[in-house]
């Protein structure tokens, strides 16, 4: 082969191994990092956890802030609500005025759970 040739396909050769070490260096320093910073907002991650958790019941949509609140001791109000919103929740008012939350990612089976209710009334 002619040494043009081969100058090239050293240097293409070169350039992969090197972009592919880098690549898998900074994807070793990104999962580092990012155990860093899950270790020192461990609270808070746990919060959301724990509010997923309880939001997440089979048998319960809906879940009064009182009830979050006494269960996720050690935050404020409105830093408890903000991690609920981190969590996936929204905030419910019922008709007594009271704050309640659900998972947005539970709000299909709130309508059905809801129409079942009226359906059932209805009978």
């Amino acid at each position: 082969m002619e040494p043009a040739i081969w100058s090239s396909l050293s240097a293409l050769l070169g350039a992969a191994v090197g972009g592919g070490i880098s690549y898998l260096l900074n994807r070793q320093q990104f999962r580092n990092q990012l155990r860093i910073l899950q270790e020192q907002h461990k609270v808070e991650f746990m919060a959301e956890a724990t509010a997923r958790h309880f939001l997440g019941h089979k048998s319960f949509t809906d879940r009064s802030f009182d009830t979050l609140r006494k269960h996720l001791g050690g935050f404020g109000d409105d830093e408890l609500r903000k991690i609920l919103v981190r969590a996936g929740a929204i905030r419910v008012y019922r008709e007594d005025g009271s704050e309640w939350w659900r998972l947005l990612s539970r709000m299909d089976e709130y309508i059905e759970r809801k129409q079942l209710d009226q359906i059932a009334r209805e009978i």
